[in-house]
């Protein structure tokens, strides 16, 4: 494994003349678990789409498992890439009607639905995943008869089957219940046994497991802070980063939100109503 899992170096995206990423300075390590947190519109997912080779910067260098930006071909280097993200539902047609097993040996050939041969290691790799991560009871089930948590937790064990050298989850915990985010949550904790590095994106503090190791904060495109995670989550970096006055407290390893009013504190789990 390099050095450098990610590397940008003064990195700007511009879109349709707006400038959405602006001097961005970002350095992954061989084994840091970053996550990146930031309101809606702060640039988080043009982040992951350049570091993911679905968009080029405007500016700047990028380089990625040590491959550089220009000089790569970046089909295969996605190879390399697990992703997990709620838009994935939008392919349920197709996945609805498909097993726990078939969705999870999908992930070999980063495909919605089965299209290549499968051989027996393939489908032993698969079961091997589906009971690590605990969804042993679910062999057998279509994946339209699973709860929203159990549908994320098999996106997540799907996402392995390459295994994958990062593994970038994208909000992962939306629209979940608080006993379904824990389950999911409680998988992360597992991601570093499989010798990957976690990118972790949300605007829920609560969601930082003690594994994650580091933290960056995004406002409109700029980096307010990046680097070990107790450094970066504290009151005042995160005060600038979602425009409002917040308080962090810590329980068990895990960072906790308070939004700061005339008439005292209130405890929040998210900076945000939905």
């Amino acid at each position: 494994m390099v050095g450098k899992v990610v590397s940008m170096k003064n990195v700007s995206f511009r879109r349709n003349k707006q400038e959405i990423l602006k001097g961005i300075d970002w350095v992954i390590n061989k084994d840091e678990h970053w996550a990146i947190l930031g309101l809606n519109g702060s640039g988080k997912t043009s982040l992951l789409n350049i570091a993911t080779g679905y968009q080029f910067p405007t500016t700047g260098e990028v380089s990625v498992l040590g491959r550089e930006f220009g000089k790569t071909y970046i089909p295969d280097l996605r190879k390399e890439i697990g992703f997990v993200s709620s838009a994935l539902e939008r392919f349920s047609e197709v996945m609805d009607y498909e097993t726990v097993e078939e969705i999870v040996v999908s992930g070999k050939f980063a495909s919605i639905g089965l299209y290549e041969e499968v051989t027996e290691e393939d489908w032993n790799k698969a079961d091997t995943l589906v009971n690590n991560f605990r969804l042993d009871y679910l062999k057998g089930k279509r994946y339209n008869l699973l709860s929203q948590g159990e549908k994320r937790r098999v996106l997540i064990a799907r996402s392995l089957m390459s295994d994958p050298k990062i593994l970038i989850l994208d909000e992962p915990c939306s629209g979940l219940d608080i006993l379904s985010r824990e389950d999911v949550l409680l998988l992360t904790k597992e991601i570093a046994n499989y010798n990957c590095h976690l990118i972790y994106v949300t605007h829920h503090i609560e969601e930082l497991v003690e594994e994650i190791s580091h933290v960056l904060l995004l406002r409109d495109g700029k980096i307010v802070a990046a680097g070990p995670k107790f450094d970066v989550v504290t009151d005042d970096l995160l005060t600038e980063t979602f425009g409002i006055s917040v308080g962090v407290h810590w329980e068990d390893g895990r960072p906790w939100l308070s939004v700061r009013k005339d008439v005292g504190w209130t405890k929040f789990e998210s900076v945000e109503k939905k």
